[in-house]
């Protein structure tokens, strides 16, 4: 695949002439959500494209959420609907890329669907590694037909992408350009949180520099501590830097929220966000800051601008405030803690931690690492062994 900034720059042509493409692959509850969020954007220039197996499914969806829109008066998109499009054939994705050009790929497909893997991980092994295999299953077979077309779209990935994106880099594979979710759903509950701290109304001009993997997002989410880990966070308000408690801040965070596919709505928010930020970039030339999983196949989630550098449309790691080596050692501590030990040369490497709670919680003993040419096995494996037994 061409480099980053150049598909960048075909997409910011795009953006200028005033025609940009959106394909979503998979129409579930993220895709869906996803789908609604553009609709409602109401920008003619904005074109969707929604590909999946089933056409009648995928219809029904794109009909409630074309007609709610009309309803809003926000529907100044297009929708096409790509139907046939099988994600372990990687040949028929790689037609629907070349067929629509587009200049942003979602991936919301899921290898096991209508289950949060969390769920049956969190209560058992306190650790949402185990489920790597699944979450990269349909990642790397997307991927592949995104390099075989050459596609000068961006990738925009929802599942894992902490682990998944590092991984396929490490295998020496194509990999999504963006992460949605994870470490994004947690800024606006600490925006929200030092708000309240603050005494302040407009909390939306809180700023946040923050840097974890997923086991944070997760923990802090639900629990409202960091597991003893000292995570990288600055609070500023109106530009100015306030000293707050992290230990305060993290136990604000644990908030009620559903456990069921609403919780998508946050990730089908992140994926509108990425590609919102790609656009507010080239049209306003002002950098957008976003924070990313994975990012450039780093393990765990990391603060991201996009915008100009030299006079070119670019993408990079925000070091501003916290250096990347001090943001890679926090969040390989979380990646560590949520039973990953490490991602090299193609293979994922549990935790021996995981590895022994999952043979106690679930009677299934899983390799000690997973070849990339070993995922089907290994995804094969979590479902017979850990999650069939248990729906």
């Amino acid at each position: 695949m061409k480099s980053l900034q150049e598909r960048l720059k075909v997409i910011e042509e795009h953006i200028n002439a005033g025609r940009i493409t959106v394909m979503i692959i998979g129409l579930g509850s993220v895709g869906t959500y996803l789908l609604d969020y553009l609709v409602s954007k109401n920008d003619p220039a904005v074109h969707i494209v929604v590909v999946g197996r089933e056409y009648e499914k995928m219809e029904k969806n794109v009909n409630i959420v074309r007609i709610a829109g009309l309803i809003r008066n926000v529907n100044k998109s297009w929708i096409d609907i790509e139907a046939g499009v099988d994600l372990t054939d990687i040949s028929s994705v790689q037609e629907a890329i070349k067929k629509y050009a587009p200049d942003f790929i979602v991936n919301s497909s899921r290898a096991y669907p209508g289950l949060k893997y969390g769920s049956i991980s969190w209560e058992n092994v306190r650790a949402y590694g185990i489920w790597s295999p699944l979450s990269i299953r349909f990642t790397k077979n997307i991927m592949e037909a995104c390099d075989r077309a050459d596609t000068d779209g961006v990738v925009i990935n929802t599942s894992y992408s902490d682990a998944v994106i590092p991984w396929l880099k490490s295998a020496g594979r194509a990999y999504p350009d963006f992460g949605s979710g994870n470490l994004n759903h947690l800024v606006p509950r600490i925006k929200f949180a030092a708000g309240k701290m603050l005494g302040i109304e407009d909390f939306w001009n809180v700023d946040v520099m923050f840097a974890a993997g997923h086991f944070h997002d997760v923990c802090i989410s639900k629990e409202g501590q960091a597991e003893g880990v000292d995570l990288p966070l600055k609070i500023y308000y109106r530009g100015e830097e306030k000293k707050l408690s992290a230990k305060e801040i993290f136990a604000a965070c644990k908030i009620a929220m559903p456990v069921d596919a609403q919780r998508n709505m946050m990730n089908a928010s992140s994926n509108y966000q990425i590609i919102a930020a790609v656009m507010d970039a080239v049209r306003t030339k002002l950098n957008q800051r976003l924070f990313i999983p994975g990012a450039f196949g780093n393990i765990g989630g990391y603060p991201v601008l996009i915008g100009y550098r030299d006079g070119n449309i670019d993408c990079w790691i925000d070091e501003s405030v916290f250096c990347f080596e001090e943001m890679n050692q926090v969040n390989r501590k979380s990646m560590a803690l949520d039973g990953i030990e490490d991602i090299r040369d193609g293979r994922l490497y549990y935790t021996d931690g995981l590895i022994l709670k999952c043979k106690k919680a679930f009677g299934a003993e899983l390799p000690k690492y997973v070849e990339y040419g070993e995922i089907e096995k290994v995804a094969g494996f979590i479902i017979e062994k850990i999650i069939k037994p248990r729906i």
